[in-house]
């Protein structure tokens, strides 16, 4: 019946495509129209929600009714698993995504008084790669310091394929306060099937109208990563949001969103394979026939 009902949603204007569980989400949440206040503003939200994205034939599920920066996405999935947390990092990539956290002002709100500007302190990278270290700066080496969760998972997508513990975590309440935003994409599962590998997320809350398309894209992303890496088949991402929210301001861009029709899903193939994960460069991606809608400015929150 679940199967049933998920081939269902994926059909949007007499179409069948992954992407409209997407917009029918969008479409739901506004028909829903329940207001709330929150930290970054007036959002219209409701809570629980799955969806499914299919990666076989090396299909990479990126947002086509409007522009996904994909680019920039991955090179902020690859900051991650290097266990990096300063945004300086970042910034000399040319991405600012981070910028509006990791300012004077911002760091100060969240009582990190003395933590110096674009220090993040220990956000999804550390946990990935350092879980529970302490957490002192980020331009501290914490090389064998803390729980290298996605080396783990390495190790057993290699060796023990089959275990249903291939966890990791982001959500680390003894160091959330020093966090300079707690994680909101905080629990990812992998499961093999006959060689296949798929990947699922818990993620606490999410923007639609921003956050949601660079979630689908980054775990879709580290997915085909590990199946590349693993010599395994990239499979299915499937996607549970609690909190899923559209704020005020993005709604007529959203509803612009929904009168388009999505296209084709690009290809990804992974040119290189190395012995370490976070060898891997942006060069070594490469993305076939994206095609896309022109672009929805959103105002950030």
């Amino acid at each position: 019946m679940l199967k049933k009902a998920i081939e269902n949603i994926k059909y949007r204007n007499n179409i069948k495509h992954d992407e409209n569980q997407y917009l029918n989400l969008i479409n739901d949440i506004l028909e829903d129209n329940q207001i709330f206040d929150s930290r970054n503003g007036e959002t219209i939200a409701i809570f629980g929600s799955a969806m499914h994205f299919s990666l076989n034939d090396n299909t990479i599920p990126f947002i086509t009714t409007k522009k996904l920066a994909w680019k920039t996405c991955l090179k902020e999935l690859l900051w991650f698993i290097s266990g990096n947390t300063s945004n300086t990092t970042l910034n000399k990539q040319n991405v600012h995504i981070w910028d509006l956290n990791s300012t004077r002002e911002f760091l100060d709100s969240r009582g990190l008084f003395n933590r110096e500007i674009n220090d993040l302190g220990p956000i999804y990278g550390f946990q990935w790669r350092h879980f529970n270290a302490d957490y002192i700066n980020s331009s501290t080496d914490y090389t064998n310091k803390g729980i290298d969760q996605l080396n783990n998972i390495i190790y057993d997508l290699k060796n023990n394929k089959n275990s249903r513990r291939l966890i990791m975590t982001s959500w680390n309440p003894s160091q959330i306060q020093q966090m300079a935003l707690p994680p909101c994409h905080i629990l990812c599962q992998f499961n093999v099937n006959n060689n296949l590998l798929s990947c699922s997320l818990y993620q606490r809350s999410g923007d639609i109208g921003l956050g949601v398309p660079f979630n689908i894209a980054s775990y879709s992303l580290l997915t085909h990563l590990l199946a590349h890496h693993c010599n395994l088949i990239p499979h299915e991402f499937i996607y549970f949001l609690g909190n899923a929210h559209i704020y005020t301001q993005h709604k007529e861009g959203l509803k612009e969103q929904l009168k388009r029709n999505p296209y084709t899903f690009p290809k990804i193939q992974i040119l290189n394979k190395y012995d370490n994960i976070e060898d891997y460069k942006i060069d070594d991606f490469f993305i076939k026939d994206y095609n896309f809608h022109e672009n929805i400015k959103l105002i950030l929150c």
